[in-house]
């Protein structure tokens, strides 16, 4: 991650250290993959559904997601529960894709 902001990121670590953050407090799981079938897009961010929803609620696909104010926004959906618990943030919805 970090074809977003590029080297205008001001963070050392750029997204992937904000995504790491997330994933350090217990708020969510975080697994790092090359290429979702999406590569051409760039760095994408996938958050599934809590296990207790999954079977009728899909995973919410972003892509562009970077900076502070998106991953803090993020962090915050995934606390309230994410897909299927909690709706989209508004901020967040113009980033959302269709998966592949």
């Amino acid at each position: 991650m970090g074809e977003t902001l590029g080297s205008s990121d001001p963070l050392s670590g750029g997204q992937l250290a904000r995504v790491e953050a997330i994933a350090a407090t217990g708020d969510a799981g975080l697994t790092l993959v090359d290429c979702l079938d999406a590569c051409e897009r760039g760095d994408v961010v996938v958050v599934r559904p809590a296990p207790a929803v999954r079977t009728e609620h899909a995973p919410v696909w972003f892509e562009r997601l970077a900076g502070d104010a998106a991953s803090e926004s993020l962090h915050r959906w995934v606390r309230a529960g994410g897909p299927g618990r909690s709706p989209l943030p508004e901020d967040l919805a113009p980033l959302s894709i269709a998966a592949p």
